[in-house]
This record gives structure tokens, C-alpha cells and sequence, in this order.
């Protein structure tokens, strides 16, 4: 149920990340290695990076696969933090741009993997979308990034069976957090990659262990578990 890839470090190109790897987020799009739920992510796409500390999107309902456009366009786009993601849709979900992650709140943005039921979430008018991940994304934005960890072990106990992978930057800080579904992480000499899964096979990739919250700065990289919730 969709993947998702973030980076934090020197300027790259969107193509360097997505696109030219061989198992990429456009080969996750029609195959991807380590998606339990779903066999494909064909219900669209989207790109954010920062351009001077403003959150720049680019998204679309289209499958990956076939976007000429982006394949075109994507060399020449270069950031030092870039949120990307593929989507299959929930059933029942809308089917538009503005369900297409990457949301934001003007200063962060944010990518759902999974799946959460919406009655368990409080009641925001910023969402982007009627859709679980962009209501999910609203509840992260108006409690805040501060307390991500606490945000998502409150919602996973409401919704035992929820999904709640979620990927997060602002320009200078990533978070993460593995709860129900597959992260990695990769960490190059000249910044770290958070993916749903590898985008090749180099030996540094390493597993999250579910129920962590990961946060990526210029300092380096802190894995914590997440702690039993105290409620909203």
C-alpha cells in the first residue's frame, strides 16, 4: 500500500534517487520487492523537495512507469531533501492529486505508507484530502512533528490493524517511523536515504525494526522504539 523514499543531505538530483536506480520507486511502481499489501503502485505519484527552504511539489494521478514528463524534467531537479512517493490507493479512497502524497503545511512534508481507519482520527479542517492519509497527515501537522513518535502509537492503539509508516522532512531534519510495514535505511557518505524498501542492492541498506521512530539531521541519525501511548 504505496512507497515511499526520503533524503537528506547534499544536493542531488530527483532522477539520481527515483528514477535511475534499478529498483527505484518507478520499478516500485509495477514491481515492487517487499510490498506485502498490493502488488503494485499504479495510482499515482509525487515529488517534494526544498528550494530555499520552501516546500516545492510535483504530483500526479498517473502511473510512475509512463511519466515522460518527470523522466524529462527530473535530472535537472536538485535538492538537499527530497520526499517521493508512489500510491495505491485504499479502497474506497479518492482518486486525485490532492490524495497524492507528499502533503504539506507549508514548512514539512509528509508521505503515508499504509493504512489507517479514519474514525479513529480527530476531526481537522486542513486536511488536503477526504482520504486516510492525508487526514492522518493533518493530524500529524496539527499536533506536531515534535511529537510524531506519540502521535502514531496513539492512533496504532485506536486502530490495531493501521499502517502508520510515515516519512517526514522540512529541509533540514527527516523523521520516520516503521509501525506495520517495511523501512530501510541507507546511510552514504554524503547524506542518508529513507525508503520503503532498497532502491538497490548495496550492502549498507539496513532494516528499521517496527514500532522506531527514526529522525535524520546534520548531527546524524537516532533510532528510538516508541513508547506505550498516553492517549490524545
Amino acid at each position: 500500500m504505496c512507497r515511499h523514499l526520503g533524503w537528506l543531505g547534499a544536493d542531488v538530483s530527483v532522477s539520481s534517487l527515483i528514477l535511475d536506480p534499478p529498483f527505484g520507486l518507478r520499478v516500485q511502481s509495477y514491481s515492487p520487492r517487499r510490498q506485502k499489501h498490493g502488488l503494485m503502485n499504479a495510482d499515482g505519484w509525487g515529488v517534494g523537495f526544498f528550494d530555499d527552504g520552501v516546500p516545492r511539489r510535483w504530483r500526479s494521478t498517473a502511473p510512475l512507469w509512463g511519466d515522460t514528463s518527470l523522466e524529462s524534467v527530473a535530472p535537472a531537479l536538485r535538492s538537499g531533501c527530497v520526499v517521493a512517493a508512489v500510491r495505491s490507493a485504499t479502497v474506497g479512497m479518492p482518486h486525485d492529486v490532492s490524495a497524492t502524497a507528499p502533503f504539506t503545511d507549508g514548512r514539512w512534508l509528509l508521505s503515508h505508507n499504509g493504512v489507517v481507519d479514519r474514525s479513529v482520527l480527530p476531526l481537522t479542517a486542513t486536511a488536503e484530502s477526504v482520504c486516510d492519509s492525508a487526514m492522518l497527515a493533518a493530524t500529524v501537522f496539527s499536533l506536531g512533528l515534535e511529537v510524531l513518535g506519540e502521535t502514531i502509537a496513539q492512533i496504532g492503539a485506536l486502530d490495531p490493524d493501521a499502517r502508520l509508516n510515515i516519512l517526514a522532512a522540512n529541509g533540514s531534519r527527516m523523521l520516520a517511523t516503521a509501525w506495520g510495514d517495511t523501512l530501510s535505511i541507507l546511510r552514504r557518505d554524503d547524506g542518508v536515504v529513507l525508503a520503503s524498501e532498497p532502491y538497490d542492492d548495496a550492502s549498507g541498506w539496513e532494516d528499521v525494526p517496527d514500532h522506531h521512530l527514526v529522525e535524520v539531521t546534520a548531527q546524524g541519525v537516532t533510532m528510538t522504539p516508541l513508547d506505550e501511548p498516553k492517549g490524545f
